[in-house]
């Protein structure tokens, strides 16, 4: 019965992606919903950018794993992004009025720093779809009992058909919807185990010394470990397009700051319902998850009846698909308005909403394979956030706030930090190789305003 609920699921999924299609006539409506979301639905698509995988089966394990300092990238990074969107760049963004985050850099720095933006943003999101396909086939193999590569490769064929009917009107819908009800899941999931363990106090008796300390040690090390935490995904994260897309797709500049700010407080209280979760199921079951990954599903499974499992497990599914198909249409929007457009001015609408949607597909596939050969949820997120932070963080936000910025110093400093940060991970430094990729992305930006030639255009103040 609960499969039989999955699959319904999932093929209700495919038919609002298939009526929200009614609504594409152009590229605009199909990667930012025609701008036209109101404050709910892009306040739940913007909280739903993050609100699935590793929220719900990655931060959880390494919770358990790590304590509250194990989880200081995901949930309280992934809030302070959201945050800083909102109060230094939503805005701005908004009244451009442009389809991806790439334009930004043409119209700021020029053309080959767009494609330059473009180049580099593409593969980022590939450990972060990787990551999503990798949930849905976990998730999948719980309950189905399938192969984790048929389940991988089988949801990636759902997120293929649902990304290319429905675009960002689709996702937006099904956000609002599933924000709704896996909230609704894990606060009964939650209740239940809190009753079952006999609340707070059992938790932290059992729990190893230092388990709730959320500040490290104060030694060089610990702090710029703690630093990196932080910035990972608060920083790096802001450059992407998948969140980029959420803000522009607000009716008004006024409800794309609120949708936001709204989105972090939400993502900040209601992503630490899963880590109580897997604590309890730690607590309850030691040493007896295999997967830490599976805490959630397995409490729900063992402890929920068989309504809540198909409310909680549609839910979760749901969820991880519409965040899923962003993050696949977020590059495949960049690959053909960036890159295919750059080499191709005179692209019609239509072709190029062709080429998204192809790129959709190659996109798919590429993740696939990464999916099916890697185990982290967490890390892979952390990867992804961390390739953008080095490359993109700084020419974004000194075009933003810094006249005296050019397109040397922007493509000097994508270039650097990005090179210095692979080197880093190469090598392996003492110090969070994405220190150092961000102050070499830092210096290539000095760099280029000194020796850039030419008069920099304004900022965008």
């Amino acid at each position: 019965m609960l499969a039989f609920s999955i699959l319904a699921y999932l093929l209700a999924n495919l038919g609002i992606g298939l009526w929200a299609s009614r609504r594409i006539t152009t590229t605009q409506d199909f990667v930012l919903a025609g701008r036209r979301l109101p404050l709910v639905l892009a306040a739940s698509a913007t909280f739903a950018t993050w609100f699935g995988s590793e929220t719900i089966l990655g931060a959880p394990s390494e919770f358990v794993e790590h304590g509250l300092l194990g989880v200081v990238e995901d949930p309280f990074g992934a809030a302070l992004c959201l945050l800083l969107v909102g109060l230094f760049f939503a805005r701005r963004f908004y009244k451009m009025n442009i389809i991806t985050f790439c334009d930004f850099f043409k119209i700021r720095y020029g053309r080959y720093a767009e494609l330059t933006s473009a180049i580099l943003i593409i593969p980022s999101y590939f450990s972060w779809i990787a990551a999503q396909l990798l949930a849905m086939g976990i998730v999948l193999n719980v309950v189905l009992g399938w192969s984790l590569p048929v389940c991988v490769i089988g949801s990636s064929v759902i997120v293929i058909i649902y990304t290319i009917w429905g675009g960002m009107w689709s996702i937006s819908i099904t956000d609002f919807l599933q924000t709704i009800m896996i909230i609704v899941g894990l606060l009964i999931v939650a209740y239940v185990l809190y009753e079952k363990v006999g609340g707070f106090q059992p938790l932290i008796n059992a729990a190893p010394e230092g388990f709730f300390r959320f500040y490290p040690d104060f030694t060089l090390k610990g702090s710029l470990e703690y630093f990196a935490a932080w910035i990972t995904i608060g920083l790096g994260s802001i450059p992407q397009q998948d969140v980029f897309q959420r803000v522009m797709s607000a009716k008004s500049a006024e409800v794309s700051v609120k949708a936001t700010l709204l989105s972090s407080f939400m993502y900040l209280t209601i992503a630490l319902l899963p880590l109580f979760i897997g604590l309890c199921g730690n607590y309850l079951y030691p040493g007896n998850q295999k997967d830490g990954q599976l805490i959630i599903p397995n409490m729900v499974l063992q402890h929920m009846s068989l309504p809540l499992q198909i409310v909680f497990f549609g839910a979760l599914v749901s969820a991880i698909l519409s965040t899923t198909s962003s993050a696949i249409m977020a590059p495949a929007t960049v690959l053909g308005e960036n890159v295919f457009r750059f080499f191709n001015p005179e692209l019609t609408d239509r072709q190029l909403l062709k080429i998204i949607r192809i790129g959709i597909v190659v996109i798919t596939a590429v993740c696939i394979g990464m999916a099916v050969t890697r185990e982290s949820i967490f890390e892979m997120v952390a990867e992804s956030s961390a390739f953008s932070l080095v490359s993109l963080f700084v020419p974004l936000t000194a075009g933003v706030y810094w006249k005296a910025t050019n397109q040397l110093g922007c493509i000097l400093s994508m270039l650097f930090g990005l090179v210095t940060w692979l080197l880093c991970v190469s090598i392996g430094t003492e110090y969070p190789p994405l220190i150092y990729g961000l102050l070499a992305s830092l210096f290539g930006m000095i760099l280029g305003i000194i020796f850039g030639k030419g008069s920099p255009k304004d900022a965008l103040i």
